[in-house]
This record gives C-alpha cells, structure tokens and sequence, in this order.
C-alpha cells in the first residue's frame, strides 16, 4: 500500500495560479479555503462607481444645465447680499415678476467680497419684450453678441455703488422658448475701508471676474 502525501494548501494553491495565462480557474472539488486563497491571489477587477454627473444642475423644462465647476458651490438663492434683494436678475424692475434659478458661488467670497455666477428666468410679458435692454444709467459701455455653448446672448457690462457697496456685473440675456434668461457674474462687497482695521478681501476684483468668466464655461443650453 502506497503512502499518503498530503500536499500544504499554499503549495495547492500555487499550482492552480500557474494554470491558465488570464485567470485561475474556477476549482472544483477544493475545500473553501483553497478557493479563496486562489481568489485572493487573482481578485476579480475592482467595481467601479457611479461615472460622474454630467451636470450639477439642470432644468429640462427651461432648458439650462451647469457642468461640474470646481472652485465653486451650488446654490439655489440669490439672498447673500443687501444690493440684488433676491431678484431674479441685476437690476430686475420691482414689478417683473421672475424666478431665481441657480447660482455657483465662488470658493472663499465674503461679506468683503463676493463673486458668483447667476441664472434667472421669467415668462413675464415685460420681461420678455425688455430681456435684452441694458438698465438706464448702469452700463458702462455697448451692448454687444456673444455666444454661450453656442447660442447668441446680448452681453453687456454695468456697475452699481452705494456708500459702502459696490457691484460689477457682466450680464447675458437671451430670449428662448418664450422666456427672458438672464445670466449675470456679479462681484459685490463692501468697501475694505469701511471696517476699522480695514479688511481683507478674499480676493480682488480682477482674479473674481476671470474666475467668473471660466465658469460661464459651465452653462449649457439643452432646449
């Protein structure tokens, strides 16, 4: 009667990883704890997330959508500073009805200073017919045409100060699918002087509207 050889489990286990060139083979017959040493040396491929949203925001319906933008948070409020009062839109008359839409707030901005991009919307019928008028008084040069994700928006500039406050605005209008959409970057705050010591802002005007202008990158037109 021929002997017994037992054979260790890492010299089993070994034998079956030299089988076969892609993976070891599924073992048949073998205690549980061989087959999970063989699956433990040739683990199956890791299980990937969720791809990344294509958008952060969108609205189907009126046919806007914001592209993941680093650097900057969502919001759903226009109601961070004293001069827009929540309107829909910079300058907005206080009689047109509108609708805040979304914001991205730049990273850092302060009660000093501030920079976000905003949408707003509104079917109202003086809105609609007056969505691409520049306000009375604020501009600061002509109006003029470019292109956002490559739809035509009248574009132009304006600026508002009280004592203390201040605001900078590059404003965008279009009118799509019987609604005025306005697309504003605002940098806002208060003057540094008026605190005792005075303040330091975030950052200043220049670096706000560069970051502005990138994340207007963002927007898509869907509808």
């Amino acid at each position: 009667m021929k002997p017994i050889v037992r054979v260790p489990l890492f010299a089993a286990v070994a034998a079956t990883l030299l089988v076969g060139c892609d993976r070891a083979p599924k073992l048949e017959g073998v205690d549980p704890a061989t087959q999970t040493a063989a699956e433990i040396a040739d683990p199956a491929p890791p299980v990937t997330g969720r791809e990344a949203p294509q958008f952060q925001f969108s609205d189907d319906d009126i046919g806007i959508a914001l592209a993941p933008t680093p650097g900057f948070a969502l919001r759903r409020d226009f109601t961070r500073d004293s001069l827009s009062g929540g309107a829909w839109k910079t300058f907005a008359a206080p009689d047109v009805r509108g609708e805040p839409l979304v914001a991205l707030v730049l990273d850092g901005s302060d009660k000093i200073t501030s920079a976000e991009l905003r949408v707003g919307t509104s079917t109202d019928s003086h809105a609609v017919v007056t969505c691409l008028d520049p306000p009375e008084g604020a501009t600061t040069e002509a109006p003029d045409e470019i292109r956002i994700d490559g739809q035509p928006f009248r574009h132009f500039r304006a600026a508002d100060a009280a004592m203390s406050h201040y605001q900078s605005v590059d404003a965008y209008r279009s009118v799509r699918n019987g609604r005025c959409i306005a697309i504003d970057l605002r940098v806002t705050g208060t003057r540094p002087e008026v605190y005792d010591p005075p303040a330091t802002p975030p950052f200043d005007e220049a670096t706000a509207h560069a970051r502005l202008q990138e994340a207007l990158g963002a927007v898509r037109i869907t509808r």
